[in-house]
């Protein structure tokens, strides 16, 4: 589900907390588990890259997309924002992460100071564009990848692309996709909305990303998942979507196969766990953070 639209159907809930661990190796599995491939873990490199970047960087076509990367040190910490959210969303975090290692956002096409693309914008694009940007800004990895909500298949889609560059992954509340979604988010969800300010096809973006799970390697990876309280899921417009926030936990444990290391963190926040409990998600990307090193 995507963020902007668990924003509108999700009453925000209260009694922020973190109460719950699950490790990969026990903590459920979903029924369509896919097949783990090998790979080995990333080593750090020793000479920590610097250098601030604040600019537009030329992906193709033309366009340009825009980036910025502060702080010095390995891994770097690539924050991927939830649909619609420009560099300004993790705003919350960038220095204190820099503090502690290099640390880089950007816009999206179509977002921000980053220049348009047309759409549909698909998995493939998506995930391009950052390949892309990084090669051309030259931000070598290691990388730890965070991705809020609807960011966290952006991340995903590349970690599967080059496990070998992936030292350590953070998810912020990336649900499992609409099992049978209703024809109003069918609808708002269409590349060609008027609301789809992205012009991504959301939908098939969330079942590329998800369906494509695979072992990445032997690296931290920290689910945060939100335990939606009974009248939040009470509240919720569409009988799917009270479905899909019952099970959000169970189903967020298909994230547990990225890696042997990965574990779930359970609590009780909104969906938009970055604001309602900032710290908590700093502090999950920092512990993220130092099990890569």
């Amino acid at each position: 589900m995507t963020q902007r639209l668990r924003s509108k159907l999700v009453s925000v809930g209260i009694g922020v907390g973190m109460v719950l661990v699950f490790a990969a190796c026990g903590g459920g599995s979903d029924p369509s588990e896919p097949a783990a491939s090998g790979s080995g873990s990333v080593a750090t490199s020793p000479d920590a890259p610097t250098g601030e970047i604040d600019g537009l960087f030329e992906v193709e076509d033309g366009r340009s997309l825009f980036l910025r990367c502060t702080g010095e040190g390995s891994p770097t910490v690539i924050l991927e924002g939830g649909d619609g959210d420009t560099t300004g969303s993790y705003g919350f975090a960038e220095s204190t992460l820099a503090a502690e290692t290099r640390t880089c956002v950007y816009d999206r096409a179509n977002l921000g100071q980053s220049d348009p693309a047309p759409g549909p914008r698909e998995l493939d694009d998506l995930v391009g564009d950052l390949e892309s940007l990084l090669h051309e800004a030259g931000v070598e990895p290691p990388y730890v990848l965070v991705g809020t909500s609807g960011g966290g298949y952006i991340t995903a889609g590349y970690a599967y692309r080059h496990p070998d560059d992936v030292a350590g992954m953070a998810f912020i509340d990336t649900g499992a996709p609409f099992r049978d979604p209703p024809p109003p988010i069918v609808k708002e969800t269409t590349w060609n909305d008027p609301s789809n300010v992205e012009l991504r096809d959301y939908l098939q973006v969330e079942k590329d990303g998800w369906n494509g799970r695979q072992e990445i390697g032997d690296i931290p990876v920290s689910v945060v998942t939100v335990k939606y309280s009974p009248s939040d899921i009470e509240a919720a417009m569409f009988a799917s979507e009270r479905a899909g926030m019952r099970d959000n936990v169970q189903d967020q444990q298909g994230w547990l196969v990225l890696s042997p290391q990965a574990e779930q963190i359970v609590v009780h926040t909104g969906h938009a766990v970055e604001e309602d409990d900032p710290q908590l998600v700093i502090d999950v990307i920092l512990g993220v953070l130092e099990a890569a090193r």
